[in-house]
This record gives structure tokens, sequence and C-alpha cells, in this order.
């Protein structure tokens, strides 16, 4: 383990990441490396051996009590030689005192308790094909609304501030959101986008069931229905509930993780989570 060379990625290494998660079937955006480079640019680390990438993580630090760990990966060829344990400790050390969270697999569970993780809960990613809905009525562009108050609604379903990405997130290139407001409140919103296989949509939050369902008839319309996949908290009946009548299934789960306490959250407002990659 002591010939790896551990250093943070330049910007244009994250797109290495996101080619090796493409490769183990996690589906990213085509936008997503320049929106994730945004949020704090010393969190993403690559391990190379004789200058050659082997290994990958990413722990971004999005205020001074929250990180989220994500594109955990060892070269396929170079797993079980520990070169994994040294890359995470890097991740690991670049939080501090911070709580951590992740969406890791479900097999490696165990592994992430022994570095302090505990479950908090299942993300389930639902897949399949629908047709494209009428648009409805009453639903705007994301954009048209001030980004100050997307991110107020967001701070209630996330654990830490993240202006900075979603204003990169909601107006990166192949990336379309929708939002419905209700009283001259925003109550619900959405943004889907096109990845490697079909479209994402994440996140998808909104005050219920019923608001969600119109932001995310609104997101099909606008790329004309097709494959499309969902994130959902398995503890959320409605979100589950959300995706199942939609015709999708389940495609893998995650296990979101957290290595401390974290603010109360409005998880019953979320149906659809951001990415797995950073929460």
């Amino acid at each position: 383990m002591n010939d790896l060379r551990i250093r943070p990625m330049r910007p244009d290494d994250i797109s290495i990441a996101v080619d090796w998660a493409a490769a183990e079937g996690w589906n990213p955006g085509f936008a997503d490396a320049a929106c994730f480079a945004t949020v704090d640019p010393q969190g993403f680390f690559i391990g190379e051996l004789d200058g050659a990438p082997a290994a990958t993580v990413s722990c971004v630090n999005y205020s001074d009590h929250f990180s989220f760990l994500g594109f955990y990966i060892v070269r396929a060829d170079l797993r079980g030689r520990g070169y994994g344990l040294g890359i995470w400790n890097a991740a690991i050390a670049h939080a501090g005192p911070r709580v951590i969270g992740l969406d890791g697999v479900v097999a490696q569970q165990q592994n992430y308790r022994r570095s302090g993780f505990e479950l908090a809960y299942a993300n389930v990613r639902y897949g399949g094909t629908v047709a494209a809905p009428a648009v409805p009525s009453g639903v705007v562009a994301l954009t048209e609304l001030p980004l100050a108050a997307v991110a107020a609604y967001d701070a209630t379903v996330f654990p830490a501030p993240r202006t900075a990405f979603l204003r990169a997130w909601i107006n990166a290139p192949g990336h379309s959101g929708r939002a419905l407001v209700r009283d001259g409140a925003l109550a619900g919103w959405g943004v889907i986008r096109a990845c490697r296989k079909g479209h994402k949509i994440g996140p998808l939050v909104a005050d219920d069931r019923a608001t969600a369902e119109v932001v995310l008839s609104a997101l099909l319309a606008s790329v004309g229905g097709g494959e499309i996949f969902l994130d959902v908290p398995g503890i959320s009946r409605d979100a589950v509930a959300l995706a199942q009548d939609l015709g999708l299934a389940p495609v893998f789960e995650t296990a979101r993780m957290y290595t401390g306490t974290i603010p109360p959250l409005r998880l019953e407002r979320v149906f659809g989570v951001t990415t797995f990659e950073l929460g």
C-alpha cells in the first residue's frame, strides 16, 4: 500500500471517478462531474500507482459540521490489496471532526460500521420506462424562482447548506428543473437530468405526494418520457408508493449512513434523492 500516491484531484480528474462510477453501474449524469467540482474541489482524491489511476474517493465538506462521502472505488484489478483503506483514510482525514454521510452498497455496511457509520435508512433506486404525460398547469421553470427560495426549502431536507451546488445543478447543461408555487410559497420542485442511461430525477421534494406528482409530471413531460430512474428513501411510504404507481421497479438499494447526529430533516418531503454520490 505504501506505493500508492494519494493526492487531491484536479478538476479534469473528477471525470475519472465519474467514468468509473458508470462502469460500476451507478449511471451518473453527463454534467455530474462539473457540478460536483463546485462543492469542495479539495474533497476529491485519487490514488495513483506509477502515475496510473488506481483508486478514487470523495469526501466533500459542505459546512463546518457536515461532509458527504462518495466515489469510493478501487480499480477492479487492484482490489484486496489495501489501496482502498489508504485512500479511505485520506478522505476521512479531510472531513476532520465533521459528521460524515454516505450512500453505501448494502454489502459493505459492516465495513462502514467499523469506521463509525450507523445506518439511518435505506435508499432504493426505482427504474422503468414511462410515457410522456401532459404538461400540468401551474408549474414553472425552476430557474424562474429566486435561488434563495430553493436553497431555503432544500435546507429542510439536507443536513447542510449547499447553495453553490444547487446553482450549478439547476443550471447545468442537460438539466431541467420545474417547481410549483402555492399561495406565494414554494410547495415542490425537482430536477431531471440526462444520464449514461435514460434520465434521473433528483431531487424531487414537495410538501406532499399530490404536489410531488404534479412536479414529477412536469419533469417527465420536459424530456418526453422514456427510461427514468428515481431514488427514494425506503422509509417514506408515500415516495415508494409514488414510484410504484408510476410503474417503476426496484433496481438496487443503498444504505444511508452517518457517523453522528444530523439536524432534524423533513424526510417526508423527499420523493427523490439528489444524488447518491453527494447526498
